[in-house]
């Protein structure tokens, strides 16, 4: 097998460590080629290619992490991942870590973690990489990762969220969530909201923005149902998808272009968290992305007609 094809067969692997660590679908990608250019480079032939590609990319997505930490502190409002569409790689005996660790929750804990924490744990508890291959892609000792594995499972299982196991019950409530949405019933969707329930919007200073965070579900759900009058005057369509393993939707305009994306935390049969990106920038990978400052305006002329 050539350099190329052990390159492509490896490639969602490679991509699917790199997200998890940086949060990032653009980083991931330049993470991945850059692993290329190295493996292209390399003199010699690798004993085990995957390890190599491994820990070559998770190196640099340390890297890469370490200066993102610190523009992530200047971010403008809440931070969250970039949503991810689909995870390319699979693995059937580890499909349940592959999907626990993809949730917006999940990855927000990551956060919480240093860079060296968070790749041992991903290489780790997600994708089983023994610790011989682990201390040589992060530049430690066996025992220092030992440790590092400890302390990292410890932080992720004290704030780890417990999601339903059942797929088909989540999609179904996020349906009818949904649907109480787009009638902007508000007594649906408060029905369907836990008590505590937290919207939280991503907009980094690049959109719309009402406030950060709104809490509870009768306020939650009031200002959700505000909101439909808004996207039926710019002509939005709300397109469920699941989104970073978890049911949320696409908001695309008229045209098709992506204003936004939910995802949401669902636990006891109710929605417990909705988390919304809006910032442009995030949004260039699930399509064409439409100008939120001019269909912000659009509504609200419309409005100003009507009334």
């Amino acid at each position: 097998m050539s350099r190329v094809e052990e390159f492509e067969e490896l490639r969602p692997l490679l991509f699917s460590i790199a997200y998890r660590l940086l949060g990032s679908v653009s980083e991931a990608e330049d993470a991945v080629q850059e692993t290329w250019l190295r493996y292209e480079n390399s003199p010699t032939r690798p004993a085990s290619a995957k390890a190599f590609l491994a820990a070559t990319v998770s190196r640099i997505s340390i890297d890469v992490l370490r200066s993102a930490r610190v523009r992530r502190e200047r971010y403008v409002g809440p931070w969250f991942p970039e949503p991810l569409l689909a995870d390319p790689y699979e693995d059937p005996q580890r499909s349940a870590e592959l999907a626990d660790s993809l949730s917006m929750a999940a990855l927000l804990l990551l956060e919480r973690l240093s860079p060296l924490e968070r790749a041992v744990f991903v290489l780790r508890e997600v994708f089983a990489f023994g610790f011989p291959e682990i201390a040589s892609a992060v530049g430690r000792s066996e025992a220092a990762c030992r440790q590092l594995a400890v302390r990292a499972r410890r932080h992720m299982d004290a704030g780890r969220p417990r999601f339903e196991a059942g797929r088909a019950e989540r999609e179904k409530l996020a349906g009818r969530f949904l649907d109480a949405f787009r009638d902007g019933d508000v007594d649906g969707l408060t029905g369907l909201l836990a008590a505590d329930v937290e919207m939280i919007g991503d907009g980094g200073g690049k959109a719309p923005q009402w406030a950060d965070r709104f809490i509870g579900a009768g306020y939650v759900a009031r200002v959700l149902a505000a909101f439909v009058p808004m996207f039926a005057r710019i002509g939005a369509e709300v397109e469920p998808h699941r989104l970073n393993g978890q049911p949320g939707a696409i908001f695309r305009d008229r045209d098709g272009r992506v204003l936004s994306t939910w995802t949401f935390d669902i636990l006891d049969g109710r929605i417990q968290t909705i988390r919304t990106v809006n910032n442009p920038d995030k949004l260039g990978h699930v399509g064409p992305v439409a100008d939120v400052w001019t269909a912000f305006r659009e509504a609200n002329k419309a409005h100003l007609r009507t009334d």
